[in-house]
């Protein structure tokens, strides 16, 4: 199971670190996932990072603003953000990637945390 934190109320131009911390050292043999929903609209890519730290991948929205990073010895997960907009405000889940396929595709995903809520104010 995996458990995100780090989320909270900031204003714009404003930075977070979002964590996904695992319970299990197959943790990092695996692709993890950020992923965020907004009231009303469907779950969506942010970012994914292999298990060797080196293939990271970004939806265009947050690209040059964020940076995911991992740490297999503290099974955890980062996604550094900065210059967070309004239209960043969602819950930011993270999962493992279990499927062959799309890094972005929800679908490949599971063991999905619980969340965080991160509130952007204008």
């Amino acid at each position: 199971q995996l458990q995100a934190s780090g989320g909270g109320l900031v204003q714009t131009g404003a930075s977070l670190r979002l964590s996904c911390t695992a319970s299990e050292r197959t943790f990092g043999s695996y692709t993890v996932g950020w992923f965020r929903q907004a009231p009303g609209k469907e779950r969506e890519f942010v970012a994914a990072i292999r298990g060797d730290g080196i293939g990271k991948y970004y939806a265009d929205s947050v690209k040059g603003r964020s940076t995911i990073s991992r740490d297999n010895a503290k099974i955890t997960v980062y996604l550094q953000m900065n210059s967070l907009k309004p239209e960043d405000t969602a819950v930011y889940y993270c999962a493992t990637k279990t499927y062959t396929g799309s890094y972005s595709s929800v679908q490949v995903y599971s063991y999905w945390g619980q969340g965080t809520l991160v509130t952007v104010s204008s």
